[in-house]
């Protein structure tokens, strides 16, 4: 394990990931005119419209970076692969957690709003996230 490039590759996904559906948001609110989080409710159309393709840019961009990360290691273990997965997908959650509900900005959520209100697609994220080294490995076995 080479816990410095995890790292790298890790906040590459976990960035790339969220700038997108930030993006996505704001794309929805100024192009497609829905509503924004100052018109409510909530955080407003455009962003509850986003919920379910945030699980899709998960389960895309974390193997691709998972892979990158793994296919650059002299070997690859099948321990590799685990530590990797429980770091990334643990990681996130208290990320998550600081950057999304602790710390208060105009995004942030509550508690409910982002582990009960946010359901299934917070969770099937973090699934997301805990596979994508195991997807990786796989994709390079068959790569060879």
């Amino acid at each position: 394990m080479d816990f410095a490039s995890s790292m790298l590759w890790y906040w590459i996904a976990y960035l790339v990931v969220t700038l997108i559906g930030i993006l996505h948001t704001i794309f929805n609110i100024f192009v497609l005119h829905m509503s924004s989080m100052k018109e409510g409710p909530g955080m407003g159309e455009g962003y509850e419209k986003t919920k379910p393709w945030h699980p899709l840019y998960n389960i895309i961009i974390f193997p691709v970076c998972a892979f990158f990360y793994l296919h650059g290691l002299n070997t690859v273990t099948f321990s590799d692969v685990v530590v990797t997965s429980l770091i990334w997908g643990t990681l996130t959650i208290v990320i998550d957690v600081i950057g999304w509900v602790l710390i208060k900005h105009p995004w942030s959520l509550t508690f409910r709003e982002f582990y009960i209100d946010y359901q299934p697609w917070i969770t099937l994220i973090y699934l997301a996230i805990y596979a994508s080294p195991f997807i990786a490995y796989g994709a390079l076995q068959l790569l060879g």
